[in-house]
């Protein structure tokens, strides 16, 4: 999918346990993780995984449990 500004605000406006929990339960095939915007979902989360590692585990820990 083209990464439109509107795709681009929506995933920047998203939690780190937002990003993942789309990540691991969308429907394989998901047009928000193809092409551009599948790219910039995967850099937004490593992006705030760099910014604060222990967040990141954390939440993602926190949304294995919410699954």
């Amino acid at each position: 999918m083209d990464l439109t500004p509107k795709n681009k605000a929506h995933i920047d406006t998203m939690s780190v346990e937002g990003l993942l929990h789309g990540w691991r339960t969308a429907p394989a095939g998901s047009p928000w993780f193809q092409g551009e915007t599948g790219k910039y979902w995967g850099e937004r989360m490593a992006q705030l995984r760099s910014a604060d590692n222990s967040a990141y585990v954390a939440a993602s820990k926190s949304s294995m449990r919410s699954e």
